[in-house]
């Protein structure tokens, strides 16, 4: 999913971005980052402008000691990071959800408790933006399985599951 780009440092192909532009790894969402950083979600209390620092962001709820710097602060957003009564602001709600057809036969090949968790990504889309193709049979792994799909309109059908 990354590699070292041409200025050699890294970068991805986000999905949600089309997948097919690379964009340094600081600029996503993506987990595949060059170093050890904690991720957090905070709740943004206020944002002062000062004149000397410029703007400042004050935050409730980090798990990090007293004077530890934030780097990458990326906007919340409710489908992705679905912290109950939280509210994104920054970004447009992705309301666009995927009828998925499961088999039972298939969907018994998952853990009862992984199936609700499973169908919530795959009602997300989890096909690269720019694929669009109803004959394409695609892939999610998912709790040790490779879940194969396909999508026509604004239905996706699970067609088989794997071990991995």
């Amino acid at each position: 999913f990354s590699e070292a780009g041409p200025s050699g440092k890294l970068t991805v192909r986000p999905p949600r971005l089309g997948g097919n532009d690379r964009v340094g790894v600081f600029a996503t969402r993506s987990p595949f980052r060059p170093n050890p950083i904690g991720l957090s979600c905070v709740k943004l209390v206020r944002i002062e402008l000062d004149p000397v620092k410029g703007p400042v962001l004050h935050v409730a709820g980090a798990d990090l000691m007293d004077g530890t710097p934030i780097y990458d602060i990326k906007p919340y957003l409710p489908y992705a990071d679905c912290i109950s009564g939280a509210r994104g602001g920054l970004v447009p709600a992705d309301t666009r959800r995927l009828r998925v057809d499961f088999p039972e036969e298939l969907a018994e090949k998952l853990p009862e408790e992984k199936r609700q968790a499973v169908l919530g990504i795959l009602e997300q889309d989890p096909r690269p933006a720019y694929h669009d193709d109803p004959d394409r049979i695609y892939g999610v792994g998912f709790a040790g399985h490779n879940i194969r799909f396909r999508v026509e309109d604004d239905v996706l059908t699970v067609v088989e599951i794997n071990c991995l």
